[in-house]
């Protein structure tokens, strides 16, 4: 995107560094990488970098602040994985956009999809010190957003994800995770916070009259959990037709950083609700059977997507879906897909192997906490927290739109790809893309 660095970086590109590169993430990270990354990281103006996070902010607090949305999102959580609770909102969010070219040759920002649920917030923050390194890339150049710094990142992160709590009675919660691609990052978040990584099966519940008390095992003894840094993806746990020893529908005497609701109210569920010149359009399934939607989504086939809503990491996703396909859903489970207009995102990145797309998603986090008069932010055993939880949770907004003030983007995270999907495990055997990092410029430098 901006032509003199990334010229710079292929002219001087060699294999050795980044061999040396992912020696270095393994070493680091405890583990070996089990998906792709990127030899190269990308270079954005830093206005355009400002531009994506900005909207991602406010297709948020739109949603925030639709009280129709907020009631039908709730209504779309399946009942057993419904928690009787929730929180005042979302504590983590990423906003997936790609590059279209404009009319004019500039590029423009499009919605892919947003998600209310972690990401690889720590393995991003060692990735990025890493290609710094690795690359010896000019000090100038951050992959920080917002104004942060490492050591602002790791606060933030960890007053979000700890709390006021003894970090010992703190749980990162995921199924299997020994077994997860994402395991560097869950190690990297355990070194730094000082948190346990437990399999959420072996989370060991007792019952002491209408509340239920979740633990886990260390050395022999029950360790009580006060909060869960939650990253099991409920898909998962359905489609492995696992059960847990405890249920979200029980009243559960536990902290979430992450409440599971949010996974499903902030998701592709969204964007048929979402108007913005960055959304493409989209309808439920159900309504596009009934004529809902324009007549772009009821053309040529070919420029449309079917998705799946609860599905992770692309999965489900169907590339100009037939007439067959479509149909072939049953009717009682049509609510459960989007159509989607089919967006085509412009080659932005130049490398050995041609043109390549770049998926651009936005990290932010959003602390528990109210705002004082002045606007600023107060600690988060105020009564007011209560309040606006209780607000939002049942579709009332008085205090969603002052609050979106308190999410920060903090990170990015790039995929590069060359076909139809972004994730890295559909690029795995090419080279130039996988994940990657943004670093962030000023555009005249180029």
């Amino acid at each position: 995107m901006i032509p003199s660095l990334r010229h710079a970086f292929n002219q001087q590109f060699q294999p050795e560094r980044y061999a040396a590169l992912m020696a270095d993430l393994d070493r680091r990270s405890g583990t070996q990488i089990a998906f792709r990354i990127a030899e190269t990281p990308c270079f954005f103006p830093s206005s355009l970098l400002r531009q994506i996070a900005d909207a991602g902010k406010d297709l948020t607090g739109q949603l925030l602040d639709n009280p129709a949305y907020l009631a039908a999102s709730l209504d779309a959580i399946p009942a057993e994985y419904r928690l009787r609770s929730d929180s005042a909102h979302p504590h983590f969010m990423t906003a997936d956009f790609g590059l279209v070219r404009l009319a004019d040759g500039s590029f423009a920002p499009r919605l892919v999809e947003l998600q209310a649920f972690p990401s690889v917030f720590a393995f991003q923050a060692l990735l990025g010190d890493a290609y710094g390194r690795h690359y010896e890339l000019d000090p100038s150049l951050t992959p920080w957003l917002g104004g942060h710094t490492e050591d602002s990142f790791w606060e933030l992160f960890r007053r979000v994800v700890v709390g006021p709590h003894d970090p010992s009675e703190v749980v990162l919660a995921e199924l299997h995770p020994e077994q997860q691609k994402t395991l560097p990052d869950f190690l990297l978040t355990s070194q730094r916070l000082g948190i346990p990584i437990v399999d959420v099966v072996d989370i060991v519940p007792s019952r002491s009259g209408s509340k239920t008390r979740l633990h886990y095992r260390r050395n022999g003894r029950l360790v009580p959990i006060r909060r869960i840094y939650n990253r099991v993806i409920v898909d998962e746990l359905i489609q492995k037709n696992i059960s847990l020893p405890f249920g979200y529908r029980e009243e559960l005497d536990v902290e979430w950083a992450g409440h599971p609701n949010w996974y499903f109210r902030i998701s592709k569920f969204s964007i048929p609700f979402l108007r913005h010149p960055t959304v493409p359009e989209a309808v439920f399934l159900r309504d596009w059977f009934d004529g809902a939607g324009s007549s772009a989504l009821h053309g040529d086939r070919e420029q449309i997507l079917l998705k799946p809503l609860f599905s992770f990491a692309g999965k489900g996703i169907v590339f100009g879906p037939t007439d067959e396909e479509l149909r072939a859903i049953p009717e009682e489970r049509r609510h459960e897909y989007l159509v989607q207009e089919r967006v085509s995102f412009a080659p932005v990145i130049a490398t050995p192997f041609g043109p390549t797309q770049a998926e651009i998603r936005i990290l932010y986090l959003w602390p528990d906490g109210d705002l004082r008069p002045d606007g600023g932010p107060v600690g988060a055993s105020g009564p007011g927290a209560d309040r606006a939880s209780a607000l939002i949770f049942e579709g009332r907004t008085e205090a969603a739109s002052a609050r979106i003030s308190l999410m920060e983007p903090v990170l990015s995270l790039v995929r590069l790809g060359r076909g139809k999907m972004m994730g890295v495990d559909h690029n795995r055997d090419q080279q130039w893309v996988g994940a990657s990092a943004a670093f962030s410029a000023d555009a005249s430098s180029g």
